[in-house]
């Protein structure tokens, strides 16, 4: 019998609507074991509170987060607000025994994240992850479960990155995002980054060094009284990192950017190997490309680039015809069905949400990233 599931949004934004629409297309999963329905959200402004009334299943807004977590009637909440409004926001949450999908990053900084991870442990009745969206397309799933299969046998190299051109228009107006006090000192890296190590952390590839290439390229915007203020984030951020694994290390590059002209949220993942390779990149969502040695007539052998179509299919099945193709909206019905499915253990061996120590251990490298950057050094990490 299927379960019902209430869950409340704290943050009624951009990704707020998101998952809210996301829930109205809960019918387009087949057998899964939960049925979530949206009852209450909460915003400090009244106004886009109103964009939520369409949704008849939403019963309460309120303009306090504790007054979701004293509602026994609500099982799990998603939390999309500042940066550093999150440390306080998950703790209680996760004290409140409610369970909890959170935007990253997980905290602020490392301090944040650490208190976070110790919450969830002395609360196991919270089932926590945190978001990460861009995976769950059903390209980079064949592209993950490829590398999983064995087939590029010794790794040569890797790159996983997210690209934005959001921020070239240097007379976009300020927001939270540019200014580190409120999005953290690790700027562009806390607000994409858990994207781009979602995938080579649950693949095992911690990295052990780093070298950080970052880059604070518009250091001032318009503010909204009228003048010009400091914004003092970091753009743009290459990390260059050695990940050693069976005995051998292969590099690892990732990038987060806010100004890659000509990108608009655009996630890449490739990794080659002595034995194959694969590339998926969202600019071409249903195409995943794969390197393969082939036996030729004649004897010898050939390096190939082969393209598939990866379909409709991600990590749960769907209704959607295989055949036809997959977007934003549908990756981020994966990741909610991944999260509900996992926590009433019924995801298997399918791919999850980001666990928290995953999200956690990606400010032990975002730190060694600032500080490779000041020093010109490659730092190590984990000791």
């Amino acid at each position: 019998m299927t379960k019902t599931v209430n869950v409340a949004i704290v943050g009624g934004g951009l990704m707020g609507r998101e998952i809210a629409a996301a829930l109205q297309r809960w019918p387009a999963l087949i057998d899964h074991p939960v049925h979530p329905q949206l009852t209450a959200v909460c915003d400090i402004n009244p106004a886009v509170l109103d964009w939520f009334d369409q949704i008849p299943t939403v019963t309460r807004t309120v303009a306090d987060y504790a007054d979701l977590l004293a509602d026994e009637a609500i099982d799990v909440l998603y939390i999309a607000v500042r940066h550093d409004l999150h440390h306080q926001l998950y703790v209680d949450t996760i004290r409140a025994g409610k369970s909890l999908l959170a935007e990253k990053p997980f905290g602020i900084d490392g301090s944040a994240a650490e208190a976070i991870v110790a919450a969830v442990a002395a609360n196991p009745q919270s089932f926590v992850r945190c978001s990460s969206e861009m995976p769950f397309f059903p390209g980079a799933q064949v592209a993950l479960n490829y590398v999983r299969s064995g087939a590029l046998g010794r790794i040569i190299e890797a790159r996983c990155a997210f690209l934005h051109a959001s921020d070239l228009d240097v007379d976009k107006a300020i927001n939270w995002k540019r200014q580190a006090r409120y999005c953290g000192e690790a700027g562009v890296m806390n607000d994409l980054g858990l994207h781009v190590w979602h995938v080579p952390l649950r693949l095992g590839w911690a990295p052990d060094r780093i070298f950080g290439v970052l880059q604070d390229i518009v250091t001032e915007r318009p503010a909204l009284d009228g003048g010009r203020e400091r914004c003092d984030t970091w753009d743009n951020a290459v990390l260059h990192g050695w990940v050693s694994r069976d005995g051998y290390s292969f590099p690892l590059t990732t990038e987060m950017k806010r100004i890659e002209p000509g990108e608009k949220n655009t996630w890449e993942f490739e990794a080659l190997g002595m034995g194959g390779g694969v590339r998926f990149s969202t600019k071409n969502p249903k195409r995943v490309q794969v390197f393969s040695l082939v036996d030729v007539p004649g004897g010898g052998r050939e390096q190939v680039w082969s393209s598939l179509d990866a379909g409709s299919q991600s990590v749960w099945p769907t209704v959607t015809g295989p055949n036809f193709e997959s977007g934003f909206s549908d990756a981020i019905l994966q990741m909610l069905a991944a999260f509900l499915a996992e926590r009433e253990d019924a995801l298997g061996e399918r791919f999850g949400c980001a666990t928290p120590n995953e999200a956690a251990a990606t400010h032990e490298i975002y730190r060694a990233a600032i500080r490779s950057h000041e020093t010109g050094q490659v730092v190590r990490l984990g000791g």
